[in-house]
């Protein structure tokens, strides 16, 4: 995996509308946090670019030390809405001041305006309700749960398979990691279950095959039949990429689950609320999930997560079998509220879809550029990535994706590490409040970055 250098040097300033550098990279300051951490986090949170987070506003990132980034990552595709919009931060301090922090799953009004705020998101709006969690991991967890209770009462014990896809990540709890397609993440649980079966995505670069034939073949080798099967759970468009579905692939897959009865789950926890110019990316293959999973930009801010599922799912389980500690929680709920209101109001769904050829344009500009290197572009919306490679193979290339990486860093331009199967993916995200000129400021720095690596 790669890594970035954690010795101050020198960089050229940087003025800009969007972009201010006028110290050394990383901060010397920084780096006396970074050791009081060593000694008492674990070194797993380490990672992400050497800076140190002061304040973050709008689409900008600030240090205490006067440096200012473009933020091209969304914090890990959290603020949809950009960062502390007002109507967030005022949402939260009118909660504080009634005050009403904690309210386990006892009710509050909140939490009935917020399930009908997703409710009406729903592919059929009374044909779903709306499940309040803490996470994204807690939710794909409950999709796991619900599509096997499902396939049991529907098929006996024989009819629980979850079938997932390879290279997907659904999350960093059991069954989530379960249903991943990334084997490295799974050696911890040492025997997985043999009732979590992956098949080849469809991503037409790390898989080229992109037929629904070979779906059915993968089961059939495996030996399992939609008699088998609870659930089918996909990210709507693959973390490590973006890798996204070809529509026909989508259609077959629906058509397939409803054919056997199977309980079809989209993953839409960093792919929702208007990210791809859809509120949902799963709208852009016409298909009607049974169980949709959300999290991340579902508030911009706090930590929250839904499940809208089809209401003879959700109603499985008995009043208080079904509950998380903080479901719904009210201030979570009060940011959640106020964000697909800005969202709504600020028409960020349509802003994401017209600056979907703007991003896509200037990648492929860069892919075009350095052809041997830039295996792979894939974009949607404002969700990006561009795969690194060895030059004219399909090898992850770590150390050159995190070098442009780094070097976007010092010129002001913020984005988390490098993602994908080998770290090879420069991956962006940026808040959908970005305007145009913001986004082909980016684009100039991350081109600049390119030259200077690949060049």
């Amino acid at each position: 995996m790669g890594t970035y250098n954690f010795t101050p040097r020198d960089v050229a300033k940087v003025n800009t509308k969007y972009r201010k550098i006028v110290t050394q990279i990383p901060v010397p300051e920084a780096l006396e946090i970074y050791e009081r951490l060593k000694k008492s986090e674990p070194r797993s949170m380490m990672g992400q670019p050497p800076i140190v987070w002061d304040r973050a506003k709008g689409i900008n990132v600030y240090d205490a030390w006067g440096n200012m980034w473009l933020d091209w990552s969304s914090g890990v595709l959290i603020t949809n809405a950009g960062h502390a919009p007002e109507e967030i931060c005022a949402a939260l301090k009118k909660v504080i001041d009634k005050p009403l922090l904690s309210t386990y799953v006892f009710v509050h009004e909140g939490r009935a305006k917020l399930t009908e705020m997703l409710q009406e998101l729903a592919p059929v709006k009374d044909e779903y309700s709306v499940f309040l969690l803490s996470s994204g991991s807690e939710a794909t967890e409950n999709a796991i749960k619900l599509a096997r209770t499902y396939g049991i009462s529907k098929g006996g014990d024989k009819k629980h398979v979850i079938v997932s896809f390879g290279n997907a990540f659904h999350g960093r709890t059991l069954a989530s990691q379960l249903a991943g397609g990334m084997k490295k993440l799974k050696t911890w649980i040492v025997k997985t279950d043999v009732g979590f079966v992956q098949v080849p995505f469809p991503d037409g670069f790390k898989n080229e095959d992109t037929s629904f034939d070979l779906f059915l073949k993968t089961l059939k080798e495996a030996g399992l039949t939609g008699a088998d099967v609870a659930g089918v759970m996909s990210e709507s468009y693959q973390g490590v990429g973006p890798d996204f579905f070809p529509k026909e692939y989508a259609k077959k897959l629906e058509a397939w689950c409803r054919e056997n009865d199977v309980v079809l789950i989209m993953d839409e926890v960093q792919a929702g609320f208007g990210r791809t110019g859809k509120m949902f990316t799963f709208q852009h293959y016409d298909i009607k999930p049974d169980l949709i999973c959300c999290g991340k930009g579902i508030s911009s801010s706090l930590p929250i997560s839904a499940v809208i599922g089809r209401k003879d799912i959700m109603d499985m389980y008995a009043p208080g079998s079904m509950t998380s500690t903080h479901s719904g929680s009210p201030l979570p709920t009060a940011a959640a509220i106020a964000n697909l209101e800005i969202i709504k109001r600020d028409k960020l769904v349509e802003k994401a879809a017209a600056l979907d050829g703007v991003l896509r344009d200037g990648l492929l500009a860069i892919q075009k550029k350095y052809p041997k290197a830039v295996g792979c572009v894939h974009s949607l919306g404002l969700v990006a990535g561009m795969q690194i490679v060895k030059p004219g193979t399909k090898e992850p290339d770590t150390d050159t994706a995190f070098r442009i990486n780094e070097i976007c860093l010092e010129k002001g331009l913020l984005m988390f590490a490098p993602v994908g199967i080998g770290g090879e993916c420069i991956k962006i995200a940026p808040p959908l409040t970005t305007p145009k000129d913001a986004l082909l400021e980016g684009l100039s720095v991350l081109a600049e970055a390119c030259d200077i690596v690949l060049g």
